[in-house]
């Protein structure tokens, strides 16, 4: 189906208004928890799966890895890649002095100049076992969790993701995008 691109620009403008509303709810969130190293990486393979999906780069640019158990594609313009290693290392540093709670990747339009989409990835900081003043967790589940439960609500992310190509629509205009941290 062809959507004319007035209605393309309606949805999108509804899709930004919803996701910007809707962003940090409890039951809405893509959140991941665990260890700073692990969330550097796993926003590091996120970036690199939204540019692709979105079309941000050329596909030709991105070569297939197996990382979670999944193939993802990550790029091999080395332009890209050194920013976003510079983005990822400043990111492990914030995330280990608690000083993130979002992450946001902007796409605009070249042509437009307006922000076509926006994805949201929201930080949940947990205290360490060790610094809880003697109280047992109500939920220690919450604390802790086994290499694959974190593996698994990684891959649920990234397929998210992916799934999201088909219902999103179609970016009509060459875009570029830029990394925001709150």
């Amino acid at each position: 189906t062809v959507v004319p691109a007035s209605r393309t620009k309606i949805l999108r403008t509804q899709l930004n208004k919803m996701a910007t509303a809707t962003a940090c709810q409890e039951d809405q969130v893509i959140t991941l928890k665990g260890s700073a190293a692990i969330v550097k990486e796993f926003f590091y393979y996120s970036v690199n799966s939204i540019l692709y999906q979105r079309g941000i780069y050329p596909p030709e640019s991105f070569s297939r890895v197996a990382k979670y158990g999944l193939t993802m594609l990550v790029t091999e313009d080395d332009g890209l890649k050194e920013y976003l290693k510079s983005v990822s290392d400043q990111l492990e540093v914030w995330l280990l002095e608690g000083e993130i709670q979002r992450l946001v990747v902007v796409v605009t339009g070249n042509d437009s100049g307006e922000t076509l989409e926006r994805w949201v990835f929201c930080v949940e900081h947990q205290m360490p076992l060790d610094q809880i003043d003697g109280n047992v967790p109500e939920r220690p589940s919450k604390i802790r969790k086994t290499k694959k439960e974190v593996m698994n609500e990684i891959q649920a992310i990234i397929r998210q993701i992916t799934a999201s190509v088909t219902f999103l629509p179609l970016l009509n205009e060459p875009c570029s995008f830029d990394l925001l941290v709150y």
